[in-house]
């Protein structure tokens, strides 16, 4: 436990601050999403009035974890990243399905999602074994371990048909090159996700036309050697491989429903009353709201539940439609001031683990923000993720606030860490 005169000595307030306000802001917005004037604004019967509940003891939990001595998450890293594995295991037995997805204990008063937990532990298992002695991912050996690392809960998750909450493991590519990946990797990620979308746009043979072209004229400008034939005739052949199996892809191991999503966003398909219509409707509610807003509680898309799950992963339609460009605006620039001061925190850390962790922190809080969005204005397929301390739900916001807090008392002790 943490032994000071103050508990709270070295804290950041700004970063401290701003989580407030996220959070008040979130409740704002799930009471004007789910408002009836029949009922009152302090009501537990409803969402609404559960979510100040999960609130007041995501503050609770906050401060618990300020009290700890920051060597306990670096010593427990490994214990803290069994014991979650072993809880995605266990709601695979034990959980209850919800909407198709079979991730949550029902403990009869509420219910836990443990792969909002997990996030934390990952960050925090990853972060032990790069702060490593002499650990760097310049050895195959350590890539395939922190690799392991990654995709173990990954696996779990999918196994309870829950695809957007492991999507967000994908995020960890980013701290990996930050400390020391290959930026090849990075760049073959990127390579084989425009070539998975440019092959479901486009023709398999113009496609295939396209990359010889390209292949032709990486060799000429080589130096026409053996070595560079061999090298652009396996890479050709790898993405021609790549670009039938992405039928593959879409038929065994994709849901009906993601593969329809996909397809509607890439303007492959069109239905307005099936699977685009979240989105539709999500876009008919932010549009309207138009520059200033229609004012706080007189939402009608959202008022009328023409937006399902308004209240969850749609929230951001509430805040376009009753906000407006605004409103909408001023939570973006408020996300992006957040984000940019967890990387200043990051970067400040004379700690690996430190350091790791909270590059962690800023991935996974990025792909939250920016995905919930995007899927929101259809930008980006519907995978089902929570805006970060916006939406409802008491696993979401706890587990954020676990994974933010644990950084920010990780950074109050940064002094203490000899260089």
């Amino acid at each position: 436990m943490r032994f000071k005169n103050h508990i709270f000595d070295k804290v950041d307030w700004w970063t401290a601050l701003m989580y407030a306000v996220l959070v008040i802001t979130g409740w704002l917005n799930i009471y004007a999403a789910l408002f009836n004037e029949k009922h009152e604004i302090i009501d537990f019967s409803q969402k609404y009035g559960r979510q100040l509940i999960w609130i007041s003891i995501a503050f609770l939990i906050a401060i618990f974890i300020l009290f700890f001595n920051w060597k306990f998450f670096e010593g427990f890293a490994y214990p803290i990243y069994v014991l979650s594995v072993m809880s995605l295991l266990a709601v695979l037995i034990f959980g209850i399905e919800v909407n198709g997805a079979k991730s949550w204990f029902d403990l009869g008063f509420m219910r836990i999602q443990p792969a909002e937990f997990s996030k934390v532990a990952c960050c925090l298992a990853v972060a032990k074994f790069l702060s490593g002695l002499n650990v760097t991912l310049e050895k195959s050996k350590n890539k395939i371990i922190v690799t392991a690392l990654i995709l173990l809960p990954v696996i779990f998750i999918v196994l309870q048909n829950d695809t957007g909450s492991a999507l967000v493991y994908s995020t960890f590519i980013l701290v990996l090159y930050r400390f020391g990946l290959p930026a090849t990797l990075l760049i073959i990620g990127i390579v084989t996700t425009i070539l998975f979308v440019t092959s479901i746009i486009v023709s398999k043979i113009v496609l295939i036309v396209i990359l010889s072209i390209l292949a032709i004229f990486f060799f000429m400008i080589s130096s026409r050697k053996i070595r560079e034939l061999l090298i652009i005739s396996s890479i050709l052949t790898i993405c021609i491989g790549f670009i039938f199996s992405v039928d593959y892809a879409f038929e065994r191991v994709l849901e009906p429903h993601h593969v329809s999503r996909i397809k509607v966003l890439l303007g492959q398909e069109s239905d307005p009353h099936g699977s685009g219509y979240n989105v539709n409707q999500s876009m008919i509610a932010i549009g309207s709201g138009g520059f200033s807003g229609k004012g706080y509680l007189n939402g009608t898309q959202t008022k009328f539940n023409f937006v399902p799950e308004q209240s969850t992963d749609f929230i951001f339609c509430t805040i376009g439609e009753e906000w407006g460009f605004i409103g909408s605006t001023l939570l973006l620039l408020l996300y992006l001031a957040f984000l940019l001061r967890l990387l200043y925190l990051a970067e400040r850390q004379r700690s690996v683990f430190s350091k790791v962790y909270g590059y962690g922190v800023i991935s996974i809080f990025f792909f939250h923000i920016s995905v919930n969005i995007a899927m929101t204005i259809g930008l980006a397929p519907v995978i089902g993720i929570p805006l970060p301390f916006i939406s409802y739900g008491g696993s979401s916001l706890w587990g954020f606030t676990i994974l933010l807090f644990i950084f920010l008392n990780l950074d109050s002790y940064r002094l203490q860490v000899l260089r």
